[in-house]
């Protein structure tokens, strides 16, 4: 979403359900952006459990709601602002009725960038966390109680947030995702994850098993594991040797039950022949890389500060196609960066043509305060960006609908999920994370089994059980 994911803005609903009797207090996360703001939400309701605190999927009526933000997009703000103001609307008639006080707090990368505009600006916010400082939320939400308007800066180390967590993980299915590294170096000119996530810091390779073998314990079959720039990870291993991301993955493929692994997001310039070796050689790897570009054109390259050029990233796409033949290729791509032109454009296109994608995220350029970017000059009329988006979008479109064609007749191993819509279908992931639904499947929920693939939806994979399973 994930792929990137790191640029979407589109509320995720929290997954995780529990019964009424096992806490007296609901709770209501709604989650913004990334899969990393999604594993965060799970964490800090996995931290507020202890405190009596039940998810719940709806704001009304609960006790404590939390706001976990994205500040990749444009008008972020505004959307957290006009959230708060419904809740504001909610804390009210709550209190009518006699059912006691909502605590409304706003946690992310909203609240790490803007977090005292937020306080002075929205009163009706009880707390501000930053994405390095959820570890204190059960301290911070019982000052709450006591003190309103308490705010905590995100000014923690990385380590002191994950030394702060359990290791132990609920799970809500087979799929799950890991957060194995946070922040960014690369220092992109239109992007404020280096601002808000801070610099890169990989967890250590113990903490991350130990996570996962919890994770497995429960049923999960398939891992994502996440970072900003995922594929830099080098955490350290006991004997305090530096581990790379191959070898991590490698140390988690034998773990039982372990069976599929996934990683998102990465960038070209950390994709070593070691990553593309574990491509090809590890069964545990999925044949699906994310590997955001951005830009066609080299001189929108080196304006948005990537550090690599159009023909090095078709390069590196070759060296990997050559070593994992069946490998779906997804990316991320920026149009109407300040600066581009009709021909930035058009070599945006071509490579989007000389690459073939099975899927990518796409966006106009939007200002994000405090980049290099925002005070470029030749930003780029709205009207002209929306036509090269769309015409972008319906390329990307056309190829990730071919890809999916090609993989009618196959046969291939889909991880089912979750049940479906209709009687007993139920719905898994491909290798290459397509939806898959299949009928008469939903007693093989958390297993891998052989599906033969016999239609195509608009995003989405139709399959036929083998006879043996069904």
């Amino acid at each position: 979403m994930f792929g990137l994911e790191k640029g979407r803005l589109k509320p995720h609903k929290h997954r995780m359900s529990e019964t009424a009797s096992a806490a007296s207090k609901k709770l209501h996360i709604k989650t913004y952006g990334c899969q990393m703001n999604v594993y965060d939400s799970e964490r800090m309701a996995d931290l507020l459990r202890p405190l009596g605190y039940a998810v719940s999927d709806q704001a009304e009526g609960a006790d404590l709601v939390l706001l976990n933000t994205c500040h990749i997009r444009e008008k972020a703000a505004e959307k957290v602002y006009s959230e708060i103001g419904r809740l504001k609307v909610m804390r009210q008639e709550k209190e009518a009725r006699g059912e006691g006080r909502m605590t409304i707090a706003v946690a992310g990368c909203v609240a790490q960038a803007e977090g005292e505009e937020i306080m002075n600006r929205a009163p009706a916010v009880d707390l501000v966390v930053g994405p390095q400082a959820y570890h204190q939320l059960p301290e911070l939400i019982a000052r709450t109680t006591r003190a309103k308007g308490e705010r905590l800066k995100a000014d923690f180390a990385p380590e002191d947030k994950f030394d702060a967590l359990s290791t132990e993980r609920q799970a809500s299915g087979p799929t799950a995702f890991l957060t194995v590294q946070e922040g960014c170096d690369k220092f992109c000119t239109f992007c404020v994850v280096p601002y808000t996530r801070g610099a890169e810091w990989s967890r250590p390779v113990a903490s991350i098993l130990e996570e996962a073998r919890s994770l497995a314990s429960k049923g999960v079959r398939e891992i994502t594991l996440l970072g900003q720039n995922v594929n830099a990870y080098n955490g350290r291993e006991a004997d305090g040797e530096e581990s790379t991301l191959p070898r991590l993955m490698q140390a988690l493929s034998e773990i039982e039950g372990l069976d599929r692994i996934r990683y998102t997001t990465s960038h070209p310039n950390d994709m070593t022949d070691e990553l593309i070796r574990a491509h090809a050689e590890n069964p545990a790897v999925m044949p699906y890389l994310h590997l955001p570009v951005q830009s066609g054109s080299d001189k929108i390259l080196r304006a948005m500060n990537r550090k690599h050029g159009r023909q090095a990233y078709i390069d590196l796409i070759a060296r990997l196609k050559a070593a994992v033949p069946n490998i779906a290729l997804s990316g991320d791509f920026i149009v109407g960066f300040p600066g581009e032109t009709e021909k930035d454009f058009e070599d945006t296109m071509d490579l989007i043509r000389t690459v073939g994608y099975a899927s990518a995220f796409s966006f106009k350029y939007s200002k994000r305060p405090g980049t290099p970017a925002a005070a470029m000059p030749g930003q780029v009329d709205e009207a002209v960006a929306d036509g090269r988006l769309q015409a972008l979008q319906a390329l990307i479109n056309e190829q990730a609908q071919a890809f999916k064609a090609s993989l009618v007749g196959q046969t291939i191993d889909v991880l089912f999920e979750k049940p479906g819509r209709y009687g007993q279908q139920a719905v898994g992931r491909s290798p290459w994370l397509h939806a898959v639904f299949a009928e008469d499947a939903a007693h093989l929920i958390g297993q891998i089994v052989p599906v033969k693939i016999v239609g195509v939806g608009n995003n989405s994979l139709i399959g036929e059980l083998e006879k043996v399973h069904a």
